[in-house]
């Protein structure tokens, strides 16, 4: 792949993710990978699904 192919992805991923830090205590990060490719998922993949878990038992409680 070449520097337009990268160019290209970036400019994508500019338009279509917004990014945000997660600071974890050392170690956390680890821990937590193992777990989500336990499950067979990236740690991003897992993190999305761990929030929108929370989103939906939250929603739920309020009901």
């Amino acid at each position: 792949m070449g520097k337009t192919s990268t160019a290209s992805k970036q400019k994508y991923n500019e338009k279509a993710y917004d990014r945000i830090a997660l600071v974890v205590k050392k170690g956390t990060k680890d821990r937590l990978k193992v777990h989500a490719e336990q499950q067979g998922e990236t740690l991003n993949g897992f993190i999305n699904r761990a929030i929108a878990n929370q989103i939906q038992t939250d929603n739920e409680n309020r009901e």
